[in-house]
């Protein structure tokens, strides 16, 4: 989603080139890497200890992204090792280089519990390729075989190579409260779901910081959705929650570092954004359910372009994730019929909340972050 009335702004006109560092605040870093898709980079940050220096966020996966960080060794750390590397969550873009930094240095990695499990089983899933499981998933969502042996025979750029090395094989847990102790300054750790299981997001209150991974974007919405593995999850309520959270936990005025476009200031702004944008898209399912629908033709609805391959895999998720939280406030039924599922409205005061002329115009394509 992308508002042209967004109320946020930017504090920096450029961008730290690619292996590069730019200091936002005492001992915090910027710095970006490459990612292989239309969203073309991930911002990672490092922070400075007394003798080390923590990384957050590793990038994606591959030599381009290793190479740099070799470089980044070399001329950006002022001769200082780094001692800890902390992944927000469990996506490729973020953990793919955690092993290999881990190994180079020996430096733990910080993860929450369900996040660091979560990684590890999405890394067998994805060497692993189709199951049965992941075939229901999609015949139930109006998929037909095609699309299955596509998915079969293709390749994500997330994908591992035989030599990248894995996720470490011990981690330190952090939870929701911790505090950690880097150089002169505390992050307290505030943990978020919905795009992932128990996303971490840090907090420092003396720097009026919030590096914010993927939980709180300021241009585009996270995914968040309904995947094989957990087909009758609800990830959008915990989503919804997390953002209620943190509005009543962070001041307006910090700087928000996100995993993706621009650092910005106006949290509290964009949070009722993300609010209000899937709430809207609940409405709009609603109102396009009173027939009952499957999951895929309620894509068009949501969405621009037709959507192929792996951005139909995210679409559809998405989809899923928005009629099971309607399901949860008994606003739409769900029925299996010939092994499809189909949905449909159900809440008496539909007519009255409708307004199918005041919508926000549909995304382009579904972003995956």
């Amino acid at each position: 989603m992308t508002d042209t009335s967004n109320p946020l702004t930017y504090p920096y006109d450029n961008t730290p080139a690619p292996g590069k560092t730019m200091e936002v605040a005492p001992g915090v870093y910027w710095l970006q890497m490459p990612l292989p898709m239309s969203l073309n980079h991930i911002n990672l940050y490092l922070l400075e200890g007394k003798n080390g220096w923590t990384v957050v966020d590793t990038g994606i996966r591959g030599s381009e992204t290793r190479d740099l960080w070799l470089d980044l060794f070399e001329k950006e750390l002022r001769g200082k090792p780094i001692d800890q590397v902390i992944c927000t969550h469990m996506h490729p873009d973020h953990t793919g280089q955690a092993g290999f930094i881990s190994e180079y240095w020996h430096a733990p990695l910080l993860m929450s519990y369900s996040e660091y499990y979560q990684a590890r089983v999405m890394s067998t899933m994805m060497r692993e390729g189709g199951t049965w499981e992941m075939s229901e998933y999609f015949v139930r969502a109006g998929i037909d075989q095609s699309f299955l042996e596509e998915m079969r025979e293709g390749r994500s750029n997330f994908m591992p190579e035989a030599e990248d090395r894995p996720l470490p094989g011990a981690f330190l847990r952090m939870k929701d409260g911790d505090k950690l102790e880097i150089g002169n300054n505390q992050w307290l750790v505030i943990t978020g779901n919905g795009h992932s299981p128990e996303h971490v997001c840090l907090y420092c209150k003396e720097l009026r910081i919030l590096i914010s991974g993927d939980q709180i974007l300021p241009v585009i919405t996270s995914n968040v959705s309904v995947q094989p593995t957990e087909p009758f999850a609800n990830p959008l309520v915990g989503w919804l929650e997390s953002h209620e959270k943190f509005k009543k936990l962070l001041p307006n005025d910090i700087l928000v570092l996100p995993a993706h476009n621009r650092l910005f200031y106006g949290v509290q702004e964009r949070l009722q954004q993300l609010i209000d944008h899937h709430e809207d898209r609940m409405l709009l399912l609603e109102e396009n359910c009173t027939t009952p629908q499957k999951a895929i033709d309620l894509l068009p609805h949501l969405f621009k372009r037709k959507l192929e391959s792996y951005s139909l895999f995210m679409g559809l998720g998405e989809c899923i994730a928005h009629l099971h939280c309607l399901m949860g406030r008994n606003r739409i039924e769900r029925t299996l019929e010939k092994d499809v599922f189909l949905y449909r409205s159900i809440d008496p005061t539909l007519p009255a909340r409708a307004r199918p002329e005041y919508h926000e115009e549909p995304d382009e394509s579904p972003q995956m972050v």
